[in-house]
Parts: structure tokens; C-alpha cells; sequence
């Protein structure tokens, strides 16, 4: 699979379960770029060699003409029911478009901006507030991910 049409996917999922459940599946940073939005370190894992084993290097293929291959099966433990469905929920709307049809649907979204060959990040309440929730709900969605990144921050730090 193209590793553009990955991370696009990737990063809908996240999206979605932002919208969901107040909370994505992933702790990644999100970033306007410009094919669209993106998870910053799922792109970097996805379009870099790595050389060293990691979770995401025993799994996943170095990219090879802009394409990545899964490299053994992976497995589902970490994952609740509920992502599993969400996850299969997007593949099914759109793993079947091309990854330029990705990047076409990725420009549409509201919190899309164009960065001219930069980056811009994107914080979790553009996308809250351009779905229609109040600044009260954003600002509580985003405090309790504050929390849950400063406690996860202290968890590795032991």
C-alpha cells in the first residue's frame, strides 16, 4: 500500500475517534501539510528507513517507491472492540480510493489548511469546533487529553 494512503487512513480513524469519543487512538501531533492532514510521527515512521527494530519497523516494511508492505501479523491485544470497529469502519468507506483521493477528501476537511511546503499543526479543537462542538466541549476534550498526556508523560518517566 501507498504509505500516503496509510497515513491518510490512519489519520481519518484518529479523526473520527476524536469526534466519537473525545479522544483519539493515537497520541500523535496532527499537521496540515501539503497533501493534507497527517499524523506527524506516523509520517515520519512510514517514509523513513529505519535500520532499527521498533514495533513499527518489525511490522511494517521500509517504504520502497512510496509503498509499504505489512511484514508479519499484527496483532489486536492493545486494541478495544470499539477501535477495531472504527478502524474496519474506515477501511470500509475508503480504502477502496486511491491515495490521490485520499489527499483530494483530506483537502476538503475544515481544519485543513494549506502550508505552501511547510507545516501547520493542528490542534485538537480546530477539528472539534469546524464539527460543531461548542467551546465548552473542545476546551473539556482538550483539558482531559492534557491530562492523559501528562500522565502518560509521568509514566515513562519512571
Amino acid at each position: 500500500m501507498s504509505y500516503m494512503k496509510l497515513i491518510k487512513l490512519m489519520y481519518f480513524a484518529d479523526r473520527a475517534a476524536l469526534l466519537r469519543w473525545g479522544r483519539p487512538i493515537s497520541t500523535d501531533r496532527y499537521v496540515s501539510m501539503d497533501r493534507g492532514p497527517v499524523l506527524s510521527r506516523v509520517l515520519n515512521l512510514a517514509s523513513e528507513d529505519h535500520g532499527q527494530s521498533s514495533v513499527w519497523s518489525d511490522s511494517i516494511s521500509d517504504p520502497s517507491n512510496y509503498e509499504v508492505q505489512l511484514k508479519s501479523g499484527v496483532g489486536t491485544d492493545e486494541l478495544s472492540k470499539a477501535v477495531i470497529e472504527l478502524l474496519t469502519e474506515i477501511f470500509e468507506k475508503h480504502g477502496a480510493r486511491s491515495r490521490w483521493e485520499l489527499v483530494d477528501l483530506a483537502h476538503e476537511l475544515p481544519e485543513w489548511r494549506n502550508p505552501n511546503g511547510s507545516a501547520i499543526p493542528i490542534e485538537y479543537r480546530d477539528i472539534l469546533k469546524a464539527e460543531g462542538k461548542t467551546d465548552a466541549e473542545s476546551a473539556a476534550v482538550e483539558s482531559e487529553l492534557d491530562e492523559l498526556a501528562e500522565m502518560d508523560r509521568l509514566l515513562h518517566a519512571c
